[in-house]
């Protein structure tokens, strides 16, 4: 027979993952601060002619791959358009 110690201690175990599991928030696909910042970027469009990957990496302080993210999706919904193909002469403008 287990020792009551271990059947308190799993049964907390499972009280936490529970409560864990009930009160976390749901996962949103684009958060607020996605939003915002991808409102940063259009913000920063309207002085600039285009801009680069760098550009929104220095702007927003995020990592390139979060950059490309933002990108790529203002350009998925049709805001921005790429210009180049790929490496460092890409850019991005308004559509």
């Amino acid at each position: 027979m287990p020792n009551a110690s271990i059947v308190i201690l799993l049964a907390l175990a499972v009280f936490i993952i529970w409560y864990l599991l009930i009160t976390r928030k749901p996962r949103t696909w684009t958060s607020q601060k996605t939003e915002q910042n991808k409102e940063k970027i259009l913000t920063l469009l309207t002085t600039q002619e285009s801009v680069s990957n760098n550009d929104i990496e220095k702007l927003l302080g995020v990592s390139d791959a979060t950059a490309t993210r933002y990108l790529n999706a203002l350009e998925q919904d049709g805001k921005i358009e790429q210009i180049g193909k790929t490496g460092r002469g890409v850019g991005y403008r308004f559509k």
